[in-house]
């Protein structure tokens, strides 16, 4: 038996060769990830209201059709909102979406950033 290197196929001979990156793609799934901007846009919101004294801890997810952002009270408690990136849905709703505590989707959309403006507190009018 001679040993064949990848360009070496003979006509009619089936190929045993398999390519690894091909081979842990199909076996492992990849992960949606929070790239670093929007990582840093959610985390400004996170600060803004830790700020606030109304959110004190967060915790992120992984999974193979969506990242999730969840947000808490208390570490003990459910989340009271998740920011979720779906790419999936992207062309449709958008990829984003802001969920609360009792899992209606307080905002979707294309921009994180206009998601995100749902934390956006109004101004108020200081008389002096």
């Amino acid at each position: 038996m001679e040993d064949r290197g990848e360009g070496d196929f003979t006509e009619g001979e089936p190929s045993n060769l398999v390519r690894l990156h091909e081979a842990r793609r199909q076996r492992f799934e990849i992960p949606v990830t929070f790239s670093r901007r929007e990582l840093d846009q959610i985390l400004r919101v996170y600060g803004f209201m830790v700020a606030a004294n109304e959110w004190r801890d967060y915790a992120i997810g992984h999974t193979g059709d969506r990242a999730v952002f969840s947000v808490y009270r208390r570490t003990s408690e459910t989340p009271l909102y998740q920011f979720v990136k779906e790419p999936k849905l992207a062309r449709r709703q958008g990829a984003w979406s802001v969920v609360n505590a009792a899992g209606i989707v307080l905002k979707r959309g294309h921009e994180l950033s206009r998601v995100l403006a749902v934390f956006d507190k109004p101004l108020k009018l200081v008389h002096g």
